[in-house]
This record gives C-alpha cells, sequence and structure tokens, in this order.
C-alpha cells in the first residue's frame, strides 16, 4: 500500500456502511482521519456501526441530519447507491466539500495499475475473463470493485507486481477526482438507471469518467459498433483501442472465423465455449485489455476454450438426457433477456416472470421465434403468458415459483432443447435477490438428475 498522508486529522465523513462504507471507514482510521459515519440504520443491532464505534470512531445512525455539519467536514466518502439528491450530499456539494466514492480512495494506495471496466451490459463477464486471462499467464491480476470484492481492501494488498483488475458502476465513477486506469475498457451504453441519472446523456457523462485522468500513455479500450460509446471517446487523451464483431478494425475483431488482435489471429471461434454474440463482444473486449499487458496467446486460448460463464449470467448448468440448462437469473430486465434468447439458434423453453413494475414484454416478441414452451410465474406470469400467446407460442405453462418451473420445462422438452432461466424481470416479488433465485434453478436442475 502506497503511504499517503493528506487524510491524517482530516475530518471524513463516511456516508453509508454495507460493505464498502465499512472498508472505507477502516481504512481512513488506519490513515489518521477523524472519521464520522453516518448510516441511514439504527446503530442498534447493527454489527457494522458497533464495531466501528469500539474503534473510537464516531458514528450516527437512524436518519441523515444535516447537523453533522455543524463541524467541519473536509471530505465525503459516499455509499456509490446513495443518490445525490440526498440531503447531506446536496449540502456538502453546496459548501464545495469533496464527495468521494471509495474507487477513488483504492486507487490513491493501489501501487498496482488498474484496468477499469464499465459499460450497461457485459462488466461482469469481461472484468472476470480479463481476471482469468491475466492469472492464466501469471500476470498476479487482483479483481476488485463493482464485482463483489471492495476496492479498498484490494489495494491494501496490491504491490508494484499486481494488476488492479477493477469493476466500476456509473455510480462509482461519479466519485472520482484523480482516479487514472492504465487500461479503461467502456463495453457499451444501453438506458439504464435513469432513475438515479436522470436521463441517458447524463448516465453517458458518468461512464465516460473513466477516461478522465488518463492520459497519452495510457489506453482506451471502446466499442467500435456502439454510437454512444464513440461519441463518448472522441476527443480522450489516452490510445484507443477498438474491438468489434462487424469489421476488422485496429484492435480486436473477428476475421475468417477466428478472434484476431492487431494482424494476430488468436484463436478459432469455434473452440469458445461461451455462448451468445453479445458474449463476443465481451471477449473481444477481455482480449484487447490483456494483450495490452502482453498476454500470450496460449493462455487465452486455455481460458476461453473452458470458460462457460459467470454465475448467473448465461451461466451453463450442465445436460440432461440431451437437454442444456442455462441460468441468467441476472437478466432483471427485456435487453438482457433479449441478449439470451439471440445466444441460442436451436429450441428454447423459456422460464421467465417476477417483480410487476408496470410495464409490458413487446419488446420480447422479435426473439421468442424460438421459444417452443414458455414457462411463467411470479408477479408478472399474465404479462408474459399474454406475450407468448402474441408470438404463436402453443405451450404457455403458467407455475408457482422456479423450483417448479424447472420439473415443468423439462417435462415439455426433448433432446436437443434448451431450457433457459431468463427472467427479464427482478427476483424481489419471490426472492431476496437474483442470486437466490439462480441458486434454486440450479438446485432443481441438479434434483433431475
Amino acid at each position: 500500500m502506497k503511504p499517503i498522508n493528506h487524510y491524517n486529522q482530516k475530518n471524513v465523513l463516511v456516508l453509508g456502511l454495507a460493505k464498502s462504507g465499512t472498508a472505507t471507514a477502516h481504512l481512513l482510521h488506519k490513515l489518521g482521519a477523524n472519521v464520522i459515519v453516518n448510516d441511514k440504520s439504527p446503530i442498534e443491532g447493527n454489527e457494522q456501526a458497533q464495531s466501528l464505534l469500539s474503534m473510537g470512531m464516531e458514528v450516527i445512525g437512524g436518519g441523515h441530519p444535516t447537523s453533522i455539519f455543524d463541524k467541519k467536514i473536509d471530505v465525503v466518502f459516499k455509499n456509490p447507491g446513495i443518490p445525490y439528491s440526498n440531503p447531506l450530499i446536496e449540502l456538502a456539494r453546496k459548501k464545495g466539500i469533496p464527495v468521494l466514492t471509495e474507487v477513488e480512495l483504492a486507487y490513491e494506495i493501489s501501487k498496482a495499475p488498474f484496468i477499469g471496466i464499465t459499460g450497461s451490459n457485459g462488466k461482469t463477464t469481461t472484468t472476470t475473463l480479463i481476471d482469468e486471462m491475466l492469472s492464466q499467464d501469471e500476470k498476479s491480476p487482483l479483481i476488485a470493485g463493482n464485482i463483489g470484492n471492495v476496492s479498498v481492501e484490494v489495494a491494501q494488498e496490491a504491490s508494484d507486481d499486481n494488476i488492479m483488475v477493477t469493476e466500476l458502476s456509473s455510480f462509482q465513477l461519479m466519485g472520482i477526482e484523480t482516479f487514472r486506469p492504465k487500461v479503461s475498457v467502456l463495453l457499451n451504453i444501453f438506458e439504464a438507471h435513469l432513475d438515479y441519472h436522470g436521463t441517458l446523456d447524463e448516465y453517458a457523462k458518468a461512464k465516460a469518467r473513466i477516461f478522465k485522468n488518463q492520459t497519452s500513455e495510457d489506453f482506451a479500450v471502446i466499442n467500435a459498433d456502439d454510437e454512444q460509446v464513440l461519441k463518448l471517446a472522441q476527443d480522450i487523451k489516452p490510445v484507443l483501442v477498438p474491438f468489434s464483431t462487424k469489421s476488422k478494425v485496429d484492435g480486436a475483431y473477428l476475421e475468417d472465423g477466428f478472434v484476431c488482435f492487431k494482424e494476430e489471429k488468436v484463436m478459432s471461434i469455434e473452440e469458445i465455449v461461451l455462448p451468445g454474440k453479445h458474449n463476443l463482444e465481451n471477449i473481444l473486449a477481455a482480449v484487447a485489455a490483456v494483450k495490452l499487458f502482453g498476454t500470450s496467446n496460449e493462455a487465452i486460448k486455455k481460458v476461453l476454450s473452458n470458460f462457460s460463464g459467470v454465475k448467473h449470467r448465461l451461466q451453463f448448468i450442465g445436460e440432461t438426457e440431451g437437454r442444456r440448462f442455462y441460468n441468467d437469473s441476472k437478466a432483471t430486465n427485456i435487453l438482457a433477456t433479449q441478449k439470451a434468447l439471440s445466444a441460442f439458434d436451436g429450441n428454447v423453453i423459456l422460464l421467465a416472470g417476477g417483480l410487476d413494475r408496470g410495464n409490458e414484454f413487446d419488446d420480447l416478441l422479435p426473439y421468442l421465434a424460438n421459444v417452443k414452451v414458455f414457462v411463467t410465474f411470479g408477479e408478472t406470469a399474465e404479462k408474459l403468458k399474454k406475450t407468448a400467446s402474441q408470438a404463436g407460442i402453443k405451450q404457455i405453462k403458467h407455475v408457482d415459483n422456479v423450483e417448479k418451473a424447472v420439473p415443468a420445462a423439462y417435462e415439455m422438452s426433448e433432446s436437443g432443447d434448451v431450457i433457459l432461466l431468463s427472467p427479464a424481470c427482478a427476483s424481489w416479488d419471490q426472492y431476496k435477490t437474483f442470486e437466490q433465485r439462480g441458486d434454486i434453478f440450479i438446485e432443481a436442475v441438479h434434483k433431475l438428475k
């Protein structure tokens, strides 16, 4: 960890606990800051808050009182999910106090260079691929960020010999000042998180902050097939390294059945086990990023010929009596399910349903041509049944939940079919998380054997 002293004796407000806030508070305390922690949950019964109190930090729970600013606050580190409309954030900005996220602090203390990965879809798969490719080539990556490992914890262990491979959300990128990845990766821009950002333009600007501090000595891996990405990358300083599934570019591309990088054939597409056109985009982005660190074709090939997907993201579960099962529980919106359905050419039995957010599912219609059976569950079951009927699907079955959907789908299937959980909805009507929903699917599949 780099020795830094500019937080020593400074009054630093950490807003929001959870994993990232707790880790940030611990590190700032270690760096000599006077840490004030504020969380909307009451202190009583909050183990994280109690632990910080025992270390001598000031902890204020049960709300966000503006009286916190009665004392001088030098900097605020906020949980990325807390909106900028929060009264404490509004007050801090009005007073000209920097409002940062833990990614900024991780960068400040890290001895290792960063690869930063962002985009609307595919971040986790791309981040995981980059990490595994670098690991296969013994380049000592450390995976962190929005993928589940808190950046400030990982960065404390980073040495000059490591590479920080960091998945970044738009929320995290809004809270940076000096963060500068050696390699930035911008995968795509779709409408997302507009309840937080307000407009697509503001959301895109937040994503583009990944380029903010890069120089001509750095690299930006960008999707040459995405007009929004190209627009955001027009006037940036780092060296552009494009990737494309549609044309030959001066970066990563497809040609004659091969994944290529700058005129070099890396491996045959036929050897890749991860399904889906959208995953080819993720693969090309990962190849471009790791090639910039000198990763061998052998390492890339080894990973791509064995990597079957990140858990809950079009994850191949296995095959039973000729039926192939895929867990895409992370598909919590229509766009994600569109991409999942586009990954398969043969017959699909689709398992979908979940939280009703008021929308219809007409946008799924063009993607249902290969769906021969539609199994619905959850609050949106009737809406999805209507969409399936409009698509001309003859076999539609409603069940209570995912656990019952699996045997129902299996009973209506035959050898050669794909049985796909891709709900197109959030899980919260029946399950705490999409992970829990996916785990129940996996368990139900294993029970068939």
